[in-house]
């Protein structure tokens, strides 16, 4: 199956594909153990500094490699161009292959990201028709950090959420295959508390008015309630980085304290697998109901 026959099947199903962004091997192993272990698809995403960090064409080749390993299962892996900001970029991810591409207009004026989306749209499907582009309507902060606030200009507000006669102009103007609403999602977590409750209702307002697959960026620090709820709402694709982050890191300190003289990373990565696996399956099983 190709991406887009994977989040139709989402959609039909009222499941949510799984995407997770990478920033070393470590993090594509543990992701592809637990969608080979629940035979699940799952999407690899890499930021703009995560793709300079790990090399563009390394992360594709990377990630071929393992779906070549593994084949015969559903638990494909798709590749993700995600966050970027430049039409430069887009059109290099497009040039490597990648699956999908979201070109994240957010922080731009409405009349400016739809003119900004287009064009990205334009190039993309030059290079390849298959390749999906995403599309985002309303910044929901930068950056996967543990916050202890909410990012200055972040729409939490009722009244700064996407609009969903915005969202049905901006997807039939830029013919964007997917979208990224603002619907009370913010990128990072919270260090102590749950993040603030998603819009059900907007999310579900905005895909009767789009009628295409809708993407959850932010997810970490929202309650699995919600994330069911916005499933069930027409949430297609949810993405996941800081949560995955966070367990990197714990898992890595755990594995120095257990063995504070050990300097073969070989050695440490074990304790930072596990960590990880664990939420990847948690999300993934919630994801998929089961």
């Amino acid at each position: 199956m190709n991406l887009l026959e994977v989040v139709k099947k989402a959609e039909k199903d009222k499941v949510a594909v799984g995407h997770f962004n990478i920033s070393n091997l470590e993090m594509l192993k543990a992701i592809s153990h637990v969608a080979r272990k629940l035979d699940v698809p799952v999407i690899i995403g890499v930021s703009e500094g995560e793709r300079e960090y790990l090399g563009i064409h390394h992360v594709r080749d990377l990630v071929a490699s393992y779906n070549k390993e593994h084949a015969k299962g559903r638990h494909t892996m798709f590749l993700n161009a995600d966050h970027t900001y430049s039409l430069d970029k887009v059109r290099e991810a497009a040039e490597e292959g990648f699956d999908s591409i979201i070109f994240d207009g957010a922080k731009l004026p409405f009349e400016e990201n739809i003119a900004q989306t287009k064009e990205a749209v334009k190039i993309v499907k030059s290079i390849n028709p298959e390749i999906f582009v995403e599309g985002e309507l309303g910044y929901i902060g930068g950056g996967s950090v543990v916050r202890r606030e909410i990012p200055k200009g972040a729409a939490i507000r009722p009244e700064d959420l996407t609009k969903p006669e915005e969202a049905a102009r901006f997807v039939e103007e830029t013919g964007v295959d997917m979208l990224a609403p603002a619907v009370g999602n913010i990128h990072g977590m919270y260090a102590n508390a749950p993040d603030p409750a998603l819009d059900i209702v907007r999310i579900r307002t905005i895909k009767g008015a789009v009628k295409i697959p809708l993407v959850l960026h932010g997810a970490s620090g929202n309650t699995d309630q919600d994330l069911r709820a916005a499933i069930d709402a027409g949430i297609s694709v949810i993405h996941i980085s800081t949560e995955l982050r966070v367990a990197w890191r714990k898992g890595l300190e755990e594995a120095l304290k257990v063995n504070p003289n050990e300097v073969a990373p070989y050695k440490l990565m074990p304790e930072d697998l596990a960590r990880m696996e664990e939420v990847i399956e948690k999300k993934l099983r919630l994801f998929s109901n089961s």
